[in-house]
């Protein structure tokens, strides 16, 4: 059983690569990006789904 955990832990250790910083910028501003859509569309959904609502509201009270 040690062995097993042992050799899960060295694979582990093996698979490790170091990432300089600059790599690491490029995919934070892409997520910024993808959030930042994400959050237009959704807010472009939340005014649809609002108009309907208002639209199949019975002003006839």
């Amino acid at each position: 059983m040690s062995d097993e955990t042992e050799e899960v832990e060295g694979e582990v250790d093996d698979d490790f690569v170091a990432v300089d910083a600059e790599e690491i910028e490029a995919p934070v501003e892409v997520a910024k990006t993808n959030l930042s859509k994400r959050r237009t569309i959704d807010n472009l959904l939340e005014e649809r789904r609002l108009q309907r609502q208002l639209a199949d509201y019975d002003f006839d009270l």
